[in-house]
């Protein structure tokens, strides 16, 4: 999940924290992990092909600017 405003991701099962939950009445109280979203410039992107963290370049196709991986310059796919 992308929170675009304050600029942050949500990624599964990572920066979990705990929170300690006192019990009130039905509720049960315990020790839970928490989600937090981590900053964009924590999330690195791994290339599909080469299979290794890499940085986005950028090339034209024609008219069409087209992301690259820069280990490997593959093409990378948008979706």
């Amino acid at each position: 999940k992308v929170l675009v405003k304050p600029e942050k991701v949500m990624v599964p099962g990572v920066n979990l924290y705990k929170k300690h939950v006192k019990g009130v009445g039905d509720v049960k109280g315990g020790i839970y992990d928490i989600p937090r979203p981590l900053g964009f410039g924590k999330i690195a992107l791994i290339c599909p092909k080469c299979k290794k963290i890499t940085r986005v370049g950028f090339k034209f196709v024609g008219t069409e600017k087209v992301r690259i991986c820069r280990k490997c310059n593959k093409e990378i796919d948008t979706k």
